[in-house]
């Protein structure tokens, strides 16, 4: 996790972008989209998805800008392959589809959110932040659009991604299992605290036992796990 300016009472470190796409237009302009902000900086530039582990090792970004479709090796793969390192950097998955059974996928994998290409600048600068401080970048209503999605039309009968998730958030106490559906719900941990009556570092330890308990990468799984188990 970065350190994000105005966190602290030191001036903190920019955050490290790397920005990995097979369009040399749109790898520009997120360029300089975020070159022009003084706490982002971009470090690094991938044309496909296997071109990242090197990429990465080499510039050690806080933040990959993953593009889903690339031509050799795909974002989803390039998405799991950095999960499973030992220190990983967040990943924001870019698509030109709000409603991508692919990046459904790379959130499942670890991803921290995702954008569309067509997002205005500021709101690419603000969600790179979040990712980069933690938080996740997927509101409910795009959650419920992406299950709708690929769920549509699915067999009848037993859902074994449900019982999963049911079983796992059964092994939760009360107060875990309260924070969980919140992230299921999109809140941030402030909101969270403010309606659990619970201070926000209590809130940010919550979530950290979350993701050991349920082992998760970050906020976004635990809230696709809620979704999963029809909680939300």
């Amino acid at each position: 996790m970065a350190a994000v300016a105005g966190v602290t009472g030191q001036e903190a470190a920019p955050v490290r972008v790397l920005i990995v796409d097979d369009d040399a237009l749109v790898r520009a302009g997120l360029s300089m989209i975020l070159g022009g902000v003084p706490d982002v900086r971009v470090v690094g530039e991938a044309a496909d998805g296997a071109e990242v582990p090197a990429a990465v090792e080499a510039y050690a970004p806080d933040v990959v800008l993953m593009d889903i479709r690339m031509p050799r090796v795909d974002g989803l793969a390039a998405t799991e392959a950095l999960r499973a390192l030992p220190r990983p950097p967040e990943v924001l998955v870019l698509t030109t589809f709000d409603a991508d059974d692919q990046v459904l996928r790379a959130l499942r994998a670890g991803a921290g959110g995702f954008l569309l290409k067509d997002t205005p600048p500021a709101e690419i600068v603000q969600a790179v932040r979040r990712v980069a401080a933690g938080e996740a970048t997927l509101s409910p209503t795009v959650t419920r659009k992406l299950i709708t999605h690929v769920t549509a039309g699915g067999p009848a009968g037993p859902d074994p991604r449900r019982e999963r998730a049911l079983r796992l958030l059964d092994g939760l106490t009360g107060r875990e299992r309260e924070v969980a559906v919140a992230l299921g719900r999109g809140r941030t941990n402030a909101e969270i605290s403010a309606e659990l009556y619970m201070s926000v570092a209590t809130v940010k330890a919550y979530v950290s036992r979350l993701l050991t308990k349920l082992e998760l990468n970050n906020r976004v799984q635990v809230a696709l796990l809620v979704h999963d188990a029809g909680l939300v």
